[in-house]
Order: C-alpha cells, then structure tokens, then sequence
C-alpha cells in the first residue's frame, strides 16, 4: 500500500494533494479500507488540483514529494514497533499520515463524506469486534 501511495506522490503538486492520494490508497488496502469503504468514502476523483475557494494553508515543514513516503514509513514502523508488530499495518500508515497531515487529511475525509472521528470509531469497532 505504501509502495502504491508512493508511486503517486510523484505526481502530487502540493501537501493537500499529498494528504488526498494517501486517502485513496488507503481505501483500497486493509482494515483501514474496509473501514472507509464502510463509511460510504468512494472511488472519487482527486479534488485538490484546481479548488481556490476553502484552500487550507500548508505548514512549511510538511514533508514533500518522496520525503513524505519516507517520513510516513518511518512513523508508522514505530508505531508497529512499539506495540510489538511483525508488520506495518494501513492502521499504522493511517496515524502517521494523521499526524504529519493533520487538517488536511481532516478535509480529505469530509470532503467525502466522513470525519477522522468516525473513521477511529469504525476501527475502533472492528479491533473490538475482532479481539
């Protein structure tokens, strides 16, 4: 998924378009995707690339480009370090881009529909309802 994500980075032109692409990777991959795709968030097209109106200011120290991929890598296998995983999951990919993103992966996930809010609790009912 992060190799997916990567891929597409290439062509982002901006952190909020970066904050996108990560969303609609994450879709399609894991808990985290069958998560989104149970909040109704779809297949829709990129909407970063031309919006003036409700433009939200990047932070200067926002990771760009294939720096941000490794950024997210590396938050995210710390997280699964830190609770003692064989593996990265789309839950550790999703906090770190929570993190280094913030309100612009807020706006990702209202523009189609959802909240951060919502999207933990659907996680938080799926590791319950798994454990």
């Amino acid at each position: 998924m992060v190799t997916l994500a990567g891929t597409a980075m290439a062509f982002s032109h901006s952190a909020e378009d970066q904050a996108e692409r990560w969303l609609r990777a994450l879709r399609l991959h894991g808990q985290v995707g069958n998560a989104l795709q149970a909040l109704g968030v779809g297949e829709a097209p990129l909407m970063t690339g031309s919006e003036p109106n409700g433009h939200i200011e990047e932070p200067a120290d926002l990771p760009l480009g294939g720096d941000a991929v490794e950024e997210v890598t590396r938050r995210a296998t710390a997280m699964a370090a830190s609770r003692s995983a064989d593996a990265i999951g789309t839950a550790d990919v999703l906090f770190a881009v929570l993190d280094i993103y913030g309100r612009l992966m807020d706006r990702a996930l209202y523009l189609r529909g959802t909240s951060r809010e919502e999207l933990l609790e659907r996680l938080s009912e799926h590791s319950h309802n798994t454990a």
